[in-house]
């Protein structure tokens, strides 16, 4: 993976993220003062989990030879604002000619996706101050 940089100019919140290809745009919704011209920075974490596991299972799927015409992913947050916890639930639905045995090897090959092991192992985050 490249370098990610985001930027945040005089709109507000809003922030462009920039790889070396391409572009998106993060904002806060209106309710906390941004313009919503783009995703919440929770949403992208969250887009990270749902694409990364859709590729995943399409990867997964294709290398099988397996009948997979769609998969959907949703991801939602829940938050323990006494416990200061939050649980991400992700739901997927599976698509095509697939009989409960190759289901249940997706949902398991689901978890193998690159954004869940970050998600689920201890992460170590450095800062400086260029």
């Amino acid at each position: 993976m490249g370098k990610i940089t985001a930027s945040i100019g005089t709109e507000l919140y809003k922030t462009e993220i920039e790889s070396e290809t391409n572009l998106i745009i993060s904002d806060e919704p209106e309710s906390s003062g941004g313009k919503d011209l783009g995703f919440e920075p929770k949403e992208l974490l969250a887009s990270s989990l749902a694409a990364c596991t859709c590729i995943t299972l399409r990867m997964y799927a294709n290398r099988k030879g397996w009948n997979l015409t769609d998969a959907k992913v949703e991801v939602t947050f829940e938050t323990d604002s006494v416990e200061n916890k939050f649980k991400i639930v992700r739901n997927i639905q599976l698509f095509g000619a697939l009989d409960n045995d190759q289901k249940t090897r997706l949902l398991n090959i689901a978890d193998k996706c690159p954004i869940h092991k970050i998600l689920t192992n201890p992460i170590e985050i450095t800062t400086a101050l260029n």
